[in-house]
């Protein structure tokens, strides 16, 4: 089994799962085209990332006492909020500004994904999975960035689907995640009962 962080994978994979579905669920809306006014958009993409930013804080708060991985979540939380709270104050009247934020969005979080790819995982799985959704992520905003004067509706769609990716990549790293937690769990369970047949065996000889 490859190299493991038992900490890390302990505590990390419900939070991806459940990003995982918020963003899958997103990504759907986004492309299925059942999308209000601007601002009604603006406020539902607000509502979404906040709802993510909340996801992650929430995930920082319990990691808050362990060695390692709080402050990921609390990098990927502030990011979002920000970009929520960046579309409630001045976005929501200026599609121009939507745009920007939901591309800066979009790019930071990508090369987020790819820098913890490289800090919070020595797995390759893990590894290949947050770099290709960083990936996406980098050249869709740099995408929505330059697409020219499309309506809101095309810009929504190019973020719907960068959800999609973010959402089918956190089910596939939290699922993976799961497995491993699994694989861990029976590694030191065997561990532990050669442990104790040592100490036994020990005993024996002494006798």
């Amino acid at each position: 089994m490859a190299h493991i962080n038992r900490k890390y994978i302990d505590k990390h994979w419900l939070t991806f799962c459940v990003r995982g579905g918020l963003a899958l669920i997103f990504g759907f809306f986004c492309l299925s085209g059942q999308i209000g006014s601007f601002s009604q958009t603006a406020s539902l993409l607000s509502i979404f990332l906040l709802t993510m930013g909340i996801v992650d804080a929430t995930s920082a708060l319990y990691n808050s006492t362990k060695k390692r991985g709080w402050l990921n979540s609390v990098i990927d939380s502030l990011v979002d909020v920000i970009a929520a709270l960046c579309l409630l104050s001045f976005a929501n009247n200026n599609i121009a500004y939507c745009t920007i934020t939901l591309a800066i969005y979009t790019t930071v979080s990508g090369l987020i994904d790819i820098i913890h790819s490289f800090v919070t995982t020595e797995d390759q799985t893990d590894r290949f999975i947050r770099i290709a959704v960083g990936v996406c992520g980098a050249i869709m905003g740099f995408i929505i960035l330059n697409a020219g004067d499309f309506e809101i509706s095309t810009f929504i769609r190019f973020f719907g689907a960068y959800m999609l990716v973010v959402g089918i990549g956190s089910f596939i790293y939290g699922i993976h995640n799961f497995d491993q937690k699994q694989e861990d769990r029976v590694a030191r369970k065997e561990s532990a009962k050669k442990a104790i047949a040592k100490k036994s065996a020990k005993k024996t000889k002494k006798k």
